[in-house]
């Protein structure tokens, strides 16, 4: 995939790895506000290509997303989405471009996970090329090998939901230290207010005073 930035300096987190015998991309990255980001992946005609995504932190957790064929034909549209997932065939070989935008947002980046899978799994080396059926240790073999695959997948989503929560906990710490703040400078600010007043009361006049304000 070759990633594009048409506005600003796309913030690579992490570029992680290609699943075993599938052209699976996972890529977290940081969306500016104000920006877009596209990305490009060269699909063959007729291949199967699945986008999953989800917004992770930032705003109200949403972006604009377009994926684009080599012949400008949009096969994909949402706004302000905050996850989804679409699996097309390419309709003719070529760059086809996914592209994220936060163009509508005026302040708040987001970070946006993105998992792109081209194509079929193979099977495992040595299983499917013979013409006799499986025997016990290919065909537990193959259920150990679908097994891992659902549970890095399951492993992916927690990570993301655990990235989420973390997030939410923190601006929620800082909005409630924010507000205690502002409480403490309150308190302080009428216990000032009252001792100064309470002090005017209980101040003695001395005669000199008095007679003064008594000729106004």
């Amino acid at each position: 995939m070759i990633p594009s930035n048409k506005y600003s300096l796309t913030v690579i987190l992490f570029y992680s790895y290609f699943i075993y015998l599938v052209n699976s991309i996972e890529l977290t990255f940081e969306l500016q506000d104000k920006s877009k980001d596209c990305y490009y992946e060269n699909i063959e005609k007729n291949t199967s290509t699945t986008l999953e995504y989800q917004v992770v932190t930032g705003g109200q957790y949403d972006v604009d997303v377009i994926i684009e064929s080599p012949t400008k034909e949009i096969l994909y549209r949402q706004v302000k989405s905050q996850f989804d997932s679409h699996t097309f065939v390419a309709p003719v070989s070529g760059p086809y471009a996914i592209c994220f935008s936060n163009e509508f947002s005026t302040y708040s980046h987001k970070l946006v996970y993105m998992d792109l899978q081209v194509g079929e799994e193979e099977p495992l080396p040595g299983i499917g090329e013979q013409v006799t059926v499986m025997t016990q240790m290919e065909s537990t073999s193959q259920d150990i090998h679908e097994s891992l695959n659902k549970i890095i997948d399951y492993q992916t989503h927690h990570r993301l939901k655990e990235a989420k929560s973390r997030k939410r906990a923190e601006d929620l710490n800082h909005h409630v230290t924010l507000w205690s703040a502002a409480e403490t400078v309150a308190i302080l600010l009428v216990a000032i207010g009252q001792v100064f007043f309470l002090k005017r009361f209980f101040e003695t006049k001395t005669p000199s005073q008095m007679q003064y304000r008594a000729m106004y």
